[in-house]
């Protein structure tokens, strides 16, 4: 076990010390007198209690914040809204794989783009323009670029899933835009599964009428061994089609959203 575990490691173990070897050789390479770039420094910063940290380590924590990406697109946008109504529709419709996974992860996140623009550009405003400027740190840049996302999901999120989370939280705040994130994130979650689902409740009631018209058809002439969703489903495609529903749907989950 532990031979086949080291056998799976050892390209990575290579690369390390391949790493280790050329960062010593550069600094023995090194001219005297000529600094090299610290890995890790924490220094004092301009103001008075505040810590300023190397390029580095700066380097090291956001490429450690990408993993997180994929987390933070579902808890923290549109998206999650998104492709639970699309995931819902092609149910509704009876296609089991058209359109393809791909394709609605596609649509869900040019979509969530879209909705999700002018968060985006005031983030930039606010957090990510000063700190290229070098006008603030880059933990204060990442607050004040986390504000506007934070106002997003408090205008999204319901006041008794806010208050569910704030209760189980056992935790105290003054107005709603004191909550923290820890407590805003699963609440915005639930108000956005809640919204969806409302959603797809809507858009099977019409695709479920016409299931139930076919099966009844079908079972006043005698084809009982007849499945009803092959009868159906032209039915349903051609009622979506008529009534253009890929630009009704999404234009009503943008409307959900004030735009």
């Amino acid at each position: 076990m532990i031979v086949a575990t080291l056998k799976r490691m050892s390209p990575f173990l290579i690369l390390l010390m391949g790493l280790t070897c050329a960062q010593l050789a550069l600094a023995q390479d090194a001219p005297s007198g000529i600094p090299g770039i610290p890995a890790v420094t924490v220094g004092p910063g301009e103001t008075e209690g505040s810590q300023e940290y190397s390029v580095t380590l700066q380097i090291l924590a956001l490429m450690t914040a990408l993993t997180f990406l994929p987390a933070m697109l579902m808890m923290m946008t549109s998206f999650t809204r998104i492709i639970v109504v699309f995931a819902i529709l092609r149910q509704a419709l009876g296609l089991q794989a058209t359109p393809s996974n791909q394709i609605l992860l596609g649509l869900a996140l040019f979509l969530t783009i879209f909705i999700m623009k002018p968060v985006f550009e005031e983030a930039n405003r606010v957090g990510l323009q000063p700190y290229l400027q070098e006008e603030v740190t880059s933990l204060e840049a990442v607050e004040l670029a986390s504000q506007p996302f934070k106002n997003f999901m408090l205008a999204q999120t319901r006041e008794s899933d806010l208050a569910l989370f704030i209760r189980m939280a056992d935790e105290q705040y003054d107005t709603p835009e004191d909550v923290s994130f820890w407590v805003l994130m699963p609440a915005f979650v639930t108000s956005e599964l809640k919204t969806a689902f409302q959603i797809g409740f809507i858009l099977f009631i019409p695709f479920l009428i016409i299931d139930m018209v076919v099966a009844s058809v079908l079972m006043a002439m005698g084809m009982m061994m007849l499945s009803p969703i092959i009868i159906s489903l032209p039915f349903k495609i051609m009622l979506f089609v008529l009534v253009d529903g890929w630009a009704l749907i999404m234009g009503t989950l943008a409307a959900s959203y004030g735009l």
